[in-house]
């Protein structure tokens, strides 16, 4: 018998049920995590209407994806679920703030790249590719190093505001986005992303 809590098996029964017909299963779900993802994407965004358009659009992408019966991650529910939340969260920063320019600092400098508001079209379609590559490269950091250079690229946080948000001191925040940026700049060289 494997061995899953009887929430996580709970959550399997539920998903069998509704992809069996049971509307009120998928219902069920929903009450069941909706505190917790609700309270994740908050955390991310900060402004109540986002965070319930991001929650409304998880659960929209979930219904799809069980609909199309390409859900097979049994037992694992909640942590799917939390991991297209997330996913919905960095798209909502990426469409709603193109990467900002930085004044004149190097630990910055990677993003200086889009400074001219005067691109031809085939310039703009390199940035885009360089914007989307950097964006699936930011997502290979690891969590704490992305959450500071979320906040302070996309979001324009100030080091205060990032560390009283993340509960740590401005020195390890500002640490935290050293170590992105040269973490960053280690997998623009090994993925050789062009930024000029």
């Amino acid at each position: 018998m494997s061995q899953t809590t009887p929430s996580t098996s709970e959550d399997a029964l539920l998903v069998s049920d509704y992809l069996n017909g049971n509307e009120w299963a998928l219902e069920k779900l929903i009450n069941r995590h909706q505190q917790r993802i609700f309270n994740f994407v908050y955390s991310k965004v900060h402004c109540r209407d986002t965070t319930e358009d991001i929650f409304q659009d998880t659960f929209i992408k979930v219904i799809k994806t069980l609909k199309n019966g390409q859900y097979n991650e049994e037992g694992k529910f909640l942590p799917w679920v939390m991991r297209i939340a997330h996913n919905l969260v960095i798209d909502h920063f990426r469409k709603s703030n193109r990467i900002p320019k930085f004044e004149s600092s190097d630990d910055f400098d990677i993003f200086q790249f889009i400074s001219d508001g005067s691109v031809n079209a085939e310039d703009a379609m390199v940035t885009d590719q360089i914007v989307n590559d950097l964006q699936k490269l930011i997502l290979e950091l690891p969590e704490d190093q992305r959450e500071v250079l979320m906040m302070r690229v996309y979001r324009e946080m100030s080091f205060k505001e990032i560390a009283d948000t993340t509960g740590v001191s401005i020195n390890t925040a500002l640490g935290r986005m050293r170590y992105a940026i040269i973490n960053l700049r280690k997998l623009i060289e090994e993925n050789q992303i062009v930024l000029s």
